[in-house]
């Protein structure tokens, strides 16, 4: 019997001492983040921002770091009591604390990257270095669009931090961040990699970290294990207005690419073509044959545009941009905006059942212009056709005039909608420009293309509503 337990004592030890050496290797296995401290530390800097006060307070006498942290966030201001602050004349004009931030030192002579929400409306930049001196920054410049900002303090011989390839950066990588948070300096927090290209805007695809990032931590570095900085913290996502295990940053290669133009010019130049786009979904894609939802569907396109010029057309779906595949509607503003105005590119559409390449020229991305889009005037609403009742539609004529005020080539007026196609979305003053993948320019060749449509399948109509154009699938009642 002792022989028995014996065998079984040693059998149980086996897998624990096992178990123990792993577990031994796993805990050496963690990173030791003090030699990364020790050397990116230096390279970042504390960044304070100065605004002449005119009588103004924070909401509910909050102070300005918070105030900044809800204004950013989108989190709505809690109901606090009012602080009490001496009273000033209205006139009277005093340089007031506005801000607290975080950068790092791009250059051993002097050039500082930052958000440009740090650095938007300061009268005065100071900058702190981890050695306590301090130097009053100039703005070079600052982009709106990627949270960019580059500012120049007049030392030399400073520790630059080292640029990283985002290519190289790994869903699951460890990485570090050193910041200001609520004004405390060099304040060191680390996590791993969430996700890349992460959607939240036109022109960036950010880097998500579960990495601590709060109020002053924005335009601090992200670093990997090589201590070189893969991205800027920008954002959090927040419900309750503080830390919630989500921050995004922007990645390394876009922010160079900027700084490298504010750095030359004060100022970003982007491309543009012209186009108003929108997502293409499963079923419209499915429906005029495109397969699998992929490119970005363009709903207007702006009168005397590069686009317009290229014969580019509401309702095509541009699949390719100078032979890169826009697998999602984000990815074309991205890859025109970073085009140089006056490059000759090429833009593949989808149209009508088959892919067209059009050449295209450049322009300079300039404000949104208003909308003055206007539908046309209908004198009676006709009586809709057999197969035209069956989808609930009623259309009628646009007089040559109408199409010339409104740009187009065809198309017919939605009088009526019901049934089915108003669950489509359709309503009266709508333009249909196309039905079951058929361009229409009259009632008559509407009612053509709808009578040879499939009615045991949604039934895909291009249809302009104001000055933007997109898809709608009927289901016809069965």
């Amino acid at each position: 019997m002792a022989a028995v337990f014996a065998g079984l004592s040693s059998l149980a030890t086996v897998p624990f001492q096992a178990a123990h050496a792993q577990q031994t290797a796993a805990v050496r296995g963690l990173p030791d983040f003090t030699d990364l401290v020790d050397q990116v530390g230096p390279s970042v800097v504390n960044i304070r921002t100065v605004e002449k006060a005119s009588g103004r307070s924070g909401a509910g006498g909050m102070d300005e770091e918070m105030l900044e942290f809800f204004r950013r966030f989108g989190v709505p201001i809690p109901n606090v009591p009012r602080q009490q602050r001496p009273q000033r004349p209205q006139m009277e004009e005093e340089p007031q604390p506005r801000g607290v931030g975080s950068g790092f030192i791009l250059t051993a002579d002097g050039f500082v990257m930052t958000n440009a929400h740090v650095v938007e409306g300061a009268d005065e930049v100071i900058v702190t270095l981890t050695d306590k001196r301090e130097f009053k920054a100039k703005i070079v410049g600052a982009d709106k669009r990627t949270d960019v900002a580059v500012v120049k303090i007049e030392a030399t011989g400073l520790p630059a931090i080292k640029v990283g390839d985002v290519s190289r950066l790994r869903v699951g990588e460890w990485v570090m961040a050193i910041g200001s948070p609520f004004g405390l300096e060099n304040t060191v927090t680390a996590g791993i990699v969430s996700a890349k290209q992460r959607d939240t805007g036109d022109y960036l695809p950010f880097i998500q970290t579960d990495v601590a990032i709060n109020p002053g931590n924005s335009g601090g570095p992200l670093i990997n294990m090589r201590g070189e900085v893969v991205g800027i913290n920008s954002q959090i996502y927040s419900r309750s207005g503080g830390f919630m295990g989500i921050s995004f940053a922007i990645p390394m290669d876009e922010a160079i690419r900027v700084s490298e133009q504010l750095r030359a010019t004060g100022r970003v130049t982007r491309g543009r073509i012209g186009v108003q786009i929108g997502q293409v979904t499963k079923d419209v894609a499915e429906s005029i044959g495109l397969g699998k939802a992929q490119g970005a569907l363009v709903t207007g396109v702006e009168s005397g545009s590069p686009a317009d010029k290229a014969g580019v057309e509401a309702g095509d779906i541009i699949t390719r941009f100078d032979g890169k595949a826009i697998d999602k509607v984000a990815d074309l503003p991205r890859l025109v905006g970073n085009t140089k105005p006056g490059t000759k590119s090429t833009v593949t559409v989808f149209r009508r059942g088959s892919p067209r390449d059009l050449a295209i020229t450049i322009a300079e991305i300039e404000p949104d212009k208003p909308s003055a889009a206007k539908t046309p005037e209908r004198e009676e609403k006709p009586k809709a056709s057999p197969a035209a009742q069956q989808v609930g539609l009623a259309v009628t004529e646009i007089t040559e005039a109408q199409k010339k005020e409104l740009k187009l080539r065809g198309g017919v007026a939605v009088a009526a909608a019901s049934e089915a196609a108003a669950r489509a979305g359709l309503r009266e003053g709508d333009i249909i420009l196309s039905i079951a993948n058929t361009e229409v320019s009259s009632v008559k060749e509407f009612e053509a293309a709808l009578a040879k449509a499939d009615k045991s399948k949604p039934i895909n109509v291009l249809y302009r509503r104001g000055e933007w154009a997109q898809y709608a699938l009927i289901r016809p009642a069965r």
